[in-house]
């Protein structure tokens, strides 16, 4: 396997933050939010600090802006999820879309006549929000397969589908009913993927995924505190809940949250199945939230002989998070 390729923010000339193509790159525009849905001005108000936001430890605040995000920028209707299932941060989840877009050397959106392009995009635990396969299809008129092991994550999906006339044809959904598999069942016979796209489940039990919220709450008061002081707008940052019994209203269900081994352990099951698929996918990617997963993960990939590996470093404000790309 050859050495494999770190891309930073830095090595590419952007600035720190979001990837240059993110709508979401200076902050929200709530004035503009509000006039595309009215739902959302019983939300917005001044925080501690005397910014413009929303309540983040509201979920059905964090619920009402996403969908006002996917509605005003992305021309997606109907967005919602039950209570209870992940509500993810839109600027961060297109992000991942723009970044192995640009893997695929894919030099620009193109929504605005709303046709279909070639590429094909599988997404791997797409949970009830479905928002990668949702944004791959609005902002680069992308065919996706969205797969989930839990049936009620899709039929929501299906619905948030049913709203968007033309996104029938051009996104798949399948349930994947064993879970002991990552690509096997889902991709079919005579398939080919230009990319595919994971958000791993973080953490390895409930207690772990407590924990971790709570330390997001913490360091999300600090940079607040600190934005506040520098005089700086809040950037679009992840949302967190204030209480830890919270979390599973508003972060997520077992299956997008936590798993049996964690990150690593989905991770290795990932990376050994998709040799099996080489064939059918030219770029396989996962976000991996832990850096101390990447070492073993390319330990992993040197064994199984890909030939080339990437790991592109994404940044939102003071988080950093990977995307390990690779092929075979």
């Amino acid at each position: 396997m050859k050495k494999h390729v770190v891309i930073s923010p830095a090595q590419k000339r952007y600035k720190t933050g979001l990837h240059p193509r993110n709508a979401h790159r200076e902050g929200y525009d709530f004035p503009a939010l509000m006039k595309s849905d009215q739902a959302l001005a019983t939300h917005v108000k001044l925080n501690d600090h005397g910014v413009v936001s929303i309540d983040f430890s509201d979920p059905l605040a964090v619920k009402t802006l996403n969908r006002t995000l996917l509605k005003h920028h992305y021309g997606i209707d109907g967005w919602d999820i039950p209570d209870g299932f992940l509500c993810p941060p839109i600027p961060g989840r297109v992000d991942y879309i723009h970044y192995v877009a640009e893997l695929l050397g894919v030099s620009s959106p193109e929504h605005s006549d709303g046709a279909p392009r070639s590429v094909r995009m599988l997404d791997i635990g797409t949970g009830a929000n479905g928002v990668y396969a949702l944004l791959a299809c609005k902002v680069y008129g992308w065919n996706c397969t969205a797969s989930d092991i839990d049936a009620t994550s899709l039929a929501n999906v299906a619905a948030i589908v049913a709203c968007n006339p033309g996104l029938e044809e051009r996104i798949k959904l399948r349930l994947q009913i064993d879970n002991s598999h990552v690509f096997e069942g889902v991709i079919k016979e005579g398939e080919f993927y230009d990319i595919s796209v994971c958000n791993p489940p973080f953490h390895a039990s409930l207690e772990e995924a407590l924990k971790g919220s709570q330390k997001k709450v913490e360091n999300l008061n600090r940079n607040r505190q600190k934005r506040s002081v520098e005089g700086l707008d809040e950037r679009a940052e992840e949302p967190s809940p204030s209480e830890p019994e919270t979390v599973l209203n508003f972060g997520g269900q077992q299956a997008e949250l936590w798993c049996k081994g964690g990150e690593i352990r989905f991770l290795r099951k990932m990376l050994k199945e998709s040799k099996k698929f080489s064939t059918q996918c030219k770029w396989f990617t996962s976000l991996v939230s832990k850096s101390e997963n990447i070492k073993p993960s390319l330990k992993i990939l040197a064994k199984l002989g890909a030939p080339e590996v990437k790991e592109i470093k994404m940044q939102q404000g003071n988080k950093l998070t990977r995307i390990l790309a690779w092929r075979f």
